[in-house]
């Protein structure tokens, strides 16, 4: 029974792989390419478990797969736009707060505080031991973590990418933050990361969404209520704004805010529980 179950685990995340390999649209592409990694993972646990670190290792690995296998066989530069796409991601994996605070306060951020890998917990947790040093490290997180996407981005755009390729960069490097390959695909929540994406893709959007995060901070210095408020303020900008996008599709947009709302979630309990600690 249990081969019979990966036997149809697997003929099911093939034919989902294929359906992702020849999609045009990169929202369509990441979707089919999640499912058909969910699905080998269902056939072979016979269950889905999202609490579980290798679910997200089968779908992260069918979606990368989906993209390299189109880039190979439908490109006529197909090194050059794979090698991108995996630096864009290995780029944004890089735990930056993890490492500056590892380096400048001899602390472990995994272990302690929320146990995210960003600005936040990085001035949370050294904040205990050493409070000026704190807020140094956490904005030179927040920048690194910004830069990161946002450099890269800026570097294809001025080499004459168009922009899709930008906003697949963009997706793929907060995909990395936020599920990063050199932390088991565990990271942090993705705000400052997507910011960088934004701050290249759209400025405007990202301006409006940033002062909501700084009132509703400022009101309630609950971080993760202000990240969340700054999110749903993007993206109402966003579909207002930019209704008609240049790439015809507001799917990166929609990713991006899916997956920083997603790792918020053990957050979002906290709030409905009254539970959420305040950054002050």
């Amino acid at each position: 029974m249990k081969f019979a179950f990966l036997l149809g685990g697997i003929a099911l995340g093939a034919v989902l792989l294929f359906l992702a390999y020849a999609q045009d649209s990169v929202m369509m592409r990441i979707c089919f390419g999640f499912l058909a990694g969910a699905s080998v993972y269902a056939g072979a646990h016979k269950k889905v478990d999202l609490n579980d670190a290798s679910f997200y290792v089968f779908a992260v690995c069918a979606v990368v797969l989906c993209f390299a296998l189109r880039e190979l066989f439908l490109n006529d530069e197909p090194n050059a736009n794979l090698a991108i796409y995996l630096g864009a991601y290995l780029l944004g994996s890089v735990p930056f707060g993890l490492i500056i605070a590892k380096n400048f306060a001899k602390v472990d951020i995994k272990q302690a505080g929320s146990k995210s890998i960003g600005a936040t917990n990085v001035l949370r947790v050294v904040k205990q031991t050493n409070p000026k040093l704190a807020k140094k490290l956490a904005v030179a997180t927040f920048a690194c973590d910004f830069l990161k996407a946002a450099l890269p981005i800026l570097a294809l755009k001025f080499a004459g990418f168009d922009d899709n390729m930008l906003w697949s960069v963009g997706v793929l490097a907060v995909f990395g933050h936020c599920f990063s390959a050199y932390l088991g695909l565990e990271g942090g929540k993705g705000v400052a990361t997507a910011a960088g994406v934004m701050a290249v893709l759209l400025p405007l959007e990202l301006a409006i969404g940033l002062t909501a995060w700084f009132i509703v901070g400022k009101v309630f210095k609950i971080s993760s209520l202000a990240s969340l408020a700054g999110v749903l303020a993007f993206l109402i900008a966003a579909f207002t704004i930019h209704y008609d996008m240049s790439i015809n599709t507001h799917a990166p947009v929609l990713v991006i805010c899916f997956v920083i709302i997603y790792k918020h979630i053990p957050n979002i309990k906290r709030l409905f529980h009254k539970e959420e600690c305040k950054v002050v």
